[in-house]
């Protein structure tokens, strides 16, 4: 015997729609999804509320239907009908500006009320393909849904908004306050998106839209998650393609490029440097430019190039000279010296460069240290500490190694945990020697939670 779907009953009383317009909205909508064979009446709608399980892509047209009808993201979970294809649906860089609002609205959903198939969502390395070709491409042409206009003041509040949140995550971690980011939005910046606009006003909001799900897709990665980060970074390239700021593409595509090399994927990190810079002029964005740089480099090294590499390194120094810290935009802050000289550090640690590797290390440890940021200070310890360890200085690498477990105390971040794992492993060749079993009895506690 079915089980009453009372969610479903819940959702359709608060609404105010009876079952004959629900099914009539219904209908609509399965036109806009290029479904106009699914035709609904009040018959079926009846049947849904007795427990029928409607096949697949209705329940996602429904909850497009009662989001529309109650201002906010509603989702498949909420109505009754189980976990949707969301996870999915977050690879997809959709030409339909709507669709690409409801389908970061249902990451947002999912990563707050923290369901599994989100937290598991798998990493897909070719993904990225598709949507930097068509970022690339710019061909972009829907519009919102008529409702109140948005004016300038409330997009200055989301953008005041992003500054706090992107302080939090420099200085505390990924794993610091994404979720509240998360509910922060699903409240009050995807209804935005949905509302009607002048053309000045929708651009500025897709803007900060794209920093922000930018910003969830960061703090994502940071924390280990990378198949929710790939697909906040997927909808907030195309929402930074919406807002026809190019600098900001690229740096979107810079994050895709740094998490497909961290995963295994260079050729694919390289490819996606290259598209950045490919949308990016010189003048544009210096710091996103010498960013763009120094992530090929990264994935040169990965690649065994170590021309390519090298010259990489020396282009994202170039570029970096021209930066007007003032001229650059807000989300373009953490990219300053701490930052280039620890990825410089690492790219010559993976080419088996020590000294260069040591030389770069410090400076980001000495930037790091004065501006008090612990996970970038423990980043770049640890890529000091195996520089030392490449050139079999044990000493020197368990002293540097102990800095970055204290470094990575301080903040949440599974990179900075995976680097002490790294530097772990790496002590391995040295075999019970007592620095290393130091070392790990250290490291025990902060691996293990």
């Amino acid at each position: 015997m079915k089980t009453p779907n009372e969610k479903l009953f819940d959702w359709l009383d608060r609404s105010g729609m009876s079952q004959g317009e629900l099914a009539r909205r219904t209908r609509v909508q399965a036109k806009q999804w290029g479904q106009p064979h699914i035709a609904p009446d009040a018959t079926s709608v009846r049947r849904w509320l007795t427990g029928e399980q409607p096949r697949p892509p209705v329940p996602d047209i429904l909850t497009d239907v009662f989001s529309a009808a109650m201002g906010y993201r509603v989702t498949t979970y909420d109505l009754g009908l189980g976990d949707s294809a969301t996870a999915d649906r977050g690879l997809v860089y959709s030409p339909s500006f709507l669709a690409t609002v409801e389908a970061v609205a249902d990451l947002g959903r999912a990563d707050v009320d923290r369901r599994k198939f989100l937290a598991s969502a798998p990493f897909a390395a070719v993904a990225g393909i598709g949507p930097s070709r068509d970022w690339l491409l710019s061909t972009l042409d829907q519009q919102p849904k008529p409702g109140p206009r948005v004016r300038l003041e409330d997009v200055s509040a989301v953008r005041n908004m992003f500054s706090v949140f992107q302080e939090m995550d420099i200085f505390q971690g990924g794993g610091s306050g994404r979720l509240t980011l998360a509910a922060y939005m699903n409240a009050h910046v995807f209804p935005l998106l949905r509302r009607t606009h002048t053309e000045r006003v929708r651009r500025a909001l897709c803007e900060a839209a794209a920093e922000q799900t930018y910003l969830l897709g960061w703090m994502a990665y940071d924390n280990g998650e990378h198949g929710a980060a790939q697909r906040y970074l997927i909808q907030s390239l195309r929402l930074a393609e919406e807002s026809r700021n190019p600098a900001l593409g690229a740096h979107v595509l810079a994050g895709m490029a740094d998490q497909a090399t961290l995963l295994g994927h260079p050729e694919e990190g390289r490819r996606l440097a290259q598209s950045g810079r490919a949308g990016l002029t010189k003048s544009a964005s210096p710091a996103c430019l010498a960013d763009l740089w120094a992530l090929e480099a990264r994935a040169c090294a990965k690649l065994g190039d170590k021309r390519a590499a090298v010259s990489a390194v020396a282009k994202s120094e170039t570029s970096y000279e021209s930066v007007r810290p003032g001229e650059e935009q807000e989300w373009a802050t953490f990219i300053d010296p701490a930052y280039l000289h620890g990825e410089h550090a690492n790219t010559f640690r993976d080419l088996g460069e020590p000294e260069d590797a040591k030389e770069h290390a410090r400076r980001s440890i000495d930037h790091a240290r004065k501006q008090k940021r612990a996970r970038r200070g423990a980043m770049s310890h640890a890529a000091l500490a195996a520089s030392h360890l490449q050139g079999k200085d044990l000493e020197a690498a368990h002293a540097a190694g102990v800095r970055t477990i204290s470094l990575t105390q301080q903040v949440k971040s599974s990179r900075a945990v995976e680097a002490v794992q790294d530097l772990q492993k790496r002590m391995k060749p040295f075999g019970r020697h007592r620095l290393v079993a130091d070392f790990n009895e250290r490291a025990r506690e902060l691996v293990a939670a």
